[in-house]
């Protein structure tokens, strides 16, 4: 995606406005077009900020919706509306450059709108950069944005470059994340260097480096979380998946004949929760209306990284290394405290099974699973899961950048 200087300022603006936390004392009558250069100051860093968490935000939203219609989370259903819904392809496992053009466009918004605010930060701040709370939370939108575009896109590309491989988008958030982690330990802000070191765990996954990997999650609390935030103040800010189940307007997604749908009649397990609308039983004729409840808010953030999420990569780590037991010992730990019964696994067969299920459990309708097929496809490692068979598992370059960008071919 080309880049485009205004745009920021303009988020910017609109952030000053709209966005819920922003933490900025100016007062702001219009939220258009703001002169790029009055973004050329100290002051307006928060509200700078606070635009690359919008973005950020607005594309997770929407990737996460469309993956989860692809993985099967849930199924697409009712209305097909561009934005609220999934097309009849998207339904079919189908990822075109055309019809998909807006979710490449949001991630790369995403990432330039981070990675140019923390240019215009070093510049702005100098030698204060290296320990600024502010610096460290652009850096970790920067990496976030990133490891969204290597987990859901076959290949990336940077402000008009060539394609790359998806890892390269992995390796930008892997260095990414590192300076998050260095500065938010010189301004003492425990909760971002965290933040930090689970986006660089999540990122090291899916490059394959084990070992950096789990020592990152090893380090971080179990009770940890960090999100993408969302508010019913605009549209542009819902949680989009809250509002394509909700029972009006939409109804466009549901959660039957999936495999979460029998997983929760059988164990009611409460991080998979679903239910039904006796006022709207079918969200379209013969498919019935099971609604997810994961999100019940329009403003209900959405998981980036967690404590749990950290266990499983310890877990997956064990697995690796041939310990099936402590493998499954942290897989029952974290069903125990979700108050739901272990799982049998006495092979290696059985414990991947287990330990692919349970991530899918765990970072249910937050933009991941995915990125977790495509890898676990990829390597080939042993047990059932979702069969992709015929479905796409990344989602191509979009159009918008194929027309516009002579390096794209």
């Amino acid at each position: 995606m080309r880049a485009a200087g205004p745009r920021v300022a303009r988020l910017a603006a609109l952030a000053l406005a709209a966005w819920l936390g922003a933490g900025c004392q100016k007062a702001i009558t219009d939220v258009g077009a703001t002169d790029d250069a009055s973004l050329d100051d100290r002051g307006a860093l928060p509200a700078l900020v606070a635009g690359m968490d919008r973005e950020l935000s607005r594309a997770v939203g929407l990737l996460a919706l469309t993956g989860a219609v692809v993985t099967r989370e849930v199924i697409g259903a009712g209305s097909q509306t561009t934005e609220y819904g999934a097309t009849l392809s998207q339904r079919a496992g189908f990822l075109d450059p055309l019809e998909n053009d807006d979710h490449w466009n949001l991630a790369q918004s995403a990432r330039w709108t981070a990675e140019d605010g923390v240019r215009r930060m070093r510049d702005l701040l100098g030698e204060d950069f290296a320990g600024s709370e502010l610096a460290a939370r652009a850096l970790l939108d920067a990496g976030f944005a990133n490891r969204l575009l290597g987990e859901n896109m076959c290949s990336t590309v940077v402000d008009g470059g060539p394609s790359q491989p998806s890892s390269a988008a992995l390796q930008r958030a892997d260095a990414e994340f590192d300076e998050a982690l260095d500065v938010a330990q010189r301004a003492g802000r425990l909760e971002l260097a965290l933040a930090a070191r689970a986006g660089r765990a999540s990122a090291r996954v899916d490059l394959g480096d084990w070992a950096g990997a789990r020592a990152d999650a090893e380090g971080v609390p179990e009770a940890f979380a960090w999100r993408a935030r969302y508010s019913d103040r605009e549209l542009a800010q819902y949680n989009r998946i809250q509002w394509a189940t909700a029972g009006m307007p939409f109804r466009s997604l549901s959660v039957w004949s999936t495999a979460y749908e029998e997983y929760y009649r059988e164990t009611g397990d409460p991080r998979t929760p679903w239910t039904t609308d006796p006022d709207h039983p079918e969200a379209e004729p013969g498919v019935p209306f099971y609604i997810q409840e994961k999100y019940t808010a329009r403003g209900d953030p959405i998981d980036l990284v967690d404590g749990r999420e950290m266990r499983l990569i310890v877990a997956e780590a064990r697995l690796r290394d041939g310990d099936v037991e402590g493998a499954m010992s942290i897989v029952d730990e974290l069903r125990a405290s979700a108050g739901v019964d272990p799982v049998v696994a006495n092979d290696l067969e059985a414990a991947w099974t287990a330990l692919e299920r349970e991530r899918g459990i765990e970072l249910w309708l937050e933009g991941r699973r995915l990125g977790d097929l495509r890898r676990w496809l990829a390597e080939g490692t042993p047990g059932t899961r979702e069969d992709m068979t015929g479905r796409d598992t990344c989602f191509p370059i979009g159009a918008t950048e194929i027309d516009t960008n002579p390096n794209v071919p």
